[in-house]
């Protein structure tokens, strides 16, 4: 008895051995867009497992890949403005992706597709688009957001997703001193748009004294005190500063506190909606003879035909008119054909709509690879180097080479003005 008890306790300590010993059992293949959270450094070298058909950077890129089978698309997302006061950026700088989709066409027989999310502009809509980005495994990029404040709050997000994001438009100075990986924008910065406003206002315009009102956004906010300071540094008084509040529709009361200061100019720095609202109401107020001078939010048709006759002689920075190419034409009569307006009219970023969308397509094609299987992969954390690396992208608003924190842009601004109800360059 006791030979077989020792017996049975040597075999089972011999199958026990065994069965640590055995290989693991293979893993289910991914499903469609479901993205693989490893980590490691990234590869470019196909796995040898040729059955499983998985490329050997989705084992090692810090992010994983985002999977796809035959038929299932390749998605870009946008988050904007879609409503509201301000809805023709949103509108226009997608309308400006939605041509790059077309134009890039498909990669080893997979196809993109813009999604465009309605973010609001704010700080709580960029979060709640960014969320449902996140949660979407097909989603491999985003151009946006938009705007700053939605921008700011969706960073964050997309950092711990690891989604890549090239903005068109948020030109908030700080969004690139977060220490984000993942963020990168192709518009100037408020850094490089708020001097030389203020340079323009003082020896251009011969301004000495300024009033400076703002949106309280992020954007608005940190543009003015931008423009404030510099008018300050020049010699110029900013006789008063002022908030307002978004989406109201009666601002008298603040800006006759504002021309009991007799400034000669009022800066603002916010977007369309509350800034034809204040040009509107300058006359009845005593400002009648004051400039408005606005920034790249408060340009585009929206506020010629919201201003009228009041906005005869307003000033804004925008980001410089690409100049005239082939690429340009071909552009500009392909989005006047399916959207039945001229490119620019909307927005100044209607061309780095589709610079910042096509961009981001062109990187995915760099880093995705088709497996054995005839899955795509896209490796995220390959994705993310490769936008940040960017280095001299041609695209129609200029040509883009990103630095180490995301700014691919280094262009000042140009200076516009309204002139017989309409937009043209500020002499």
């Amino acid at each position: 008895m006791k030979a077989a008890r020792i017996f049975v306790v040597l075999m089972f300590m011999f199958m026990m051995m065994t069965a640590c010993n055995a290989a693991p059992a293979a893993a289910e293949p991914n499903s469609p867009g479901s993205v693989t959270e490893v980590s490691g450094s990234d590869s470019a070298t196909t796995s040898p497992d040729a059955a499983a058909g998985t490329p050997e950077i989705c084992s090692t890129d810090a992010h994983g890949c985002a999977v796809f089978k035959p038929g299932d698309v390749v998605k870009i997302g946008m988050g904007a403005p879609m409503t509201g006061g301000d809805a023709s950026y949103g509108f226009d700088i997608s309308q400006g992706g939605t041509i790059a989709v077309q134009d890039s066409g498909e990669f080893e027989g997979f196809k993109f597709v813009l999604v465009v999310e309605d973010d609001g502009g704010t700080a709580e809509g960029g979060a709640a688009v960014a969320n449902k980005f996140a949660s979407d495994p097909a989603l491999v990029a985003v151009a946006g957001h938009i705007y700053s404040g939605a921008t700011s709050a969706a960073i964050p997000i997309y950092e711990k997703a690891g989604i890549v994001m090239l903005s068109p438009s948020a030109s908030l100075p700080t969004l690139t001193t977060l220490g984000s990986a993942v963020f990168n924008r192709i518009v100037f910065t408020d850094a490089r748009q708020g001097p030389p406003a203020a340079e323009y206002l003082f020896n251009k315009l011969n301004v000495r004294k300024l009033a400076v009102l703002h949106d309280g956004s992020d954007y608005g906010k940190g543009l003015a005190e931008t423009v404030a300071a510099k008018f300050t540094e020049l010699g110029g008084e900013v006789v008063i500063t002022e908030a307002i509040t978004k989406g109201e529709t009666d601002y008298t009361p603040v800006l006759s506190a504002v021309a009991a200061k007799n400034p000669e100019s009022v800066y603002f720095g916010g977007y369309t909606a509350e800034g034809a609202v204040i040009v509107n109401q300058m006359k009845q107020t005593g400002l009648e003879n004051a400039i408005f001078f606005g920034d790249d939010g408060t340009y585009g048709a929206d506020f010629l035909s919201r201003t009228g006759a009041n906005g005869e002689g307003a000033f804004a920075t925008i980001a410089p008119i690409p100049a005239d190419s082939p690429e340009k034409a071909a552009f500009d009569a392909a989005y006047l054909e399916q959207f039945g307006k001229e490119a620019g009219t909307l927005s100044p970023y209607t061309w780095n709509g589709y610079d910042s969308v096509s961009a981001l397509i062109a990187a995915v094609k760099s880093v995705a690879v088709v497996g054995n299987d005839g899955n795509l992969y896209v490796p995220r954390g390959a994705l993310i180097s490769a936008v940040r690396n960017l280095t001299d992208f041609h695209g129609i608003s200029g040509t883009y080479t990103c630095d180490a924190v995301g700014e691919c842009n280094t262009l000042p601004p140009t200076f516009v003005m309204v002139k017989d109800g309409a937009w043209v360059p500020a002499p």
